[in-house]
């Protein structure tokens, strides 16, 4: 499929996104193993599409997904795209990763935590490495947040952040290494606080400013549009169950959904089918809508996947659907609407 794809500024960092990105997690074989003809194909047929901003993250099948993204990058006008990855996380290729990093497939390297100035550094050198490129565009602290961590460690975490990785992304930046330096977290008040704590460029945010849940919009959002900090959002359709409905198995959180979350979801679904739009088109469509959103980053690991994405994004969707979510009390008020 063949379409104009709008670009947006991120934030004050002079670089401009597309406002439907390519995120590779799924290249990395998180719930089933891909072969390597159809993960070159879902990149090619997002660049082909005229999509131009690809994340990806050393955690994503352990060195895996950024081994296919660079893969990809020789086929691509390096300079017409914009790569993120992210630091946190340092790969050691001589040690067996965990039987329990949740990667179905991916490469066998161990993952172990490093926020340190050094690690930070370090990590991004392996991540040029395997993406086989001299430089990325973005450069973002990974998953410095409770769901990662725990309440009891994250503390620890995030000063380790703050006093090693950002010292280190702050310096690139300084250089001109990298373009723009942030965080990628699962957790608005811990994006929030990172922005208070330090000079961030932008924040990649996943699953927290969404169809089913808007809570970045009490305080994140806000001093995000403050700071001129542009955002990306990821896990819009909140780990599956915003693509798949509320469906026996569905994911949330990367996790089967709870009774709660299924409910709520099918009270969304069925407002949606009442105006003839499918539920996915709907979540791609509403975190789009807020002035501070620069791009939302869907994965795929297929073309027919990315051209679904790009269809549901093309697909029009009635103002009086959003009004009536508003009234069921399904979505909240002050929630920028889109046109």
């Amino acid at each position: 499929m063949t379409t104009t794809l709008a670009r947006r500024p991120l934030g004050r960092t002079g670089l401009a996104v597309t406002t439907l990105g390519f995120g590779c997690a799924p290249l990395g074989e998180l719930y089933a193993r891909l072969d390597e003809r159809t993960a070159q194909g879902a990149l090619a047929a997002a660049y082909g599409a005229g999509i131009r901003l690809f994340d990806v993250a050393p955690l994503y099948g352990h060195g895996l997904a950024e081994h296919r993204l660079g893969a990809a990058l020789r086929h691509f006008d390096r300079d017409a795209v914009v790569v993120s990855t992210k630091v946190g996380r340092v790969m050691d290729p001589r040690a067996r990763r965990d039987a329990g990093s949740g990667y179905v497939g991916g490469l066998a390297h161990r993952a172990a935590f490093d926020y340190s100035y050094d690690g930070a550094l370090r990590a991004l050198d392996q991540s040029l490495l395997r993406l086989a490129t001299d430089r990325v565009e973005i450069a973002l602290i990974h998953d410095v947040d409770v769901h990662t961590h725990g309440s009891a460690t994250v503390d620890a975490r995030f000063a380790e952040a703050m006093d090693g990785a950002y010292r280190a992304l702050d310096d690139l930046r300084h250089e001109g290494a990298v373009r723009a330096i942030g965080v990628g977290v699962n957790e608005a008040d811990v994006a929030a606080r990172f922005l208070r704590a330090g000079d961030f460029d932008c924040v990649l945010l996943a699953g927290r400013y969404t169809l089913l849940e808007q809570g970045a919009l009490d305080d994140f959002l806000p001093l995000a549009a403050a700071k001129g900090v542009g955002v990306l959002l990821g896990g819009v359709f909140n780990s599956g169950i915003l693509a798949s409905g509320p469906a026996e198995g569905a994911k949330y959180n990367y996790r089967a959904a709870p009774p709660a979350v299924i409910e709520r979801v099918a009270r969304i679904a069925a407002v949606c089918d009442a105006h003839g739009v499918p539920l996915p088109v709907a979540a791609l469509h509403f975190p789009l809508a807020h002035p501070t959103v620069s791009s939302v980053v869907i994965g795929a690991v297929s073309a027919d996947e990315v051209e679904r994405n790009l269809r549901a994004l093309a697909d029009p969707v009635p103002a009086a659907l959003w009004r009536d979510l508003v009234a069921a009390g399904l979505m909240r008020a002050d929630a920028p609407l889109p046109a």
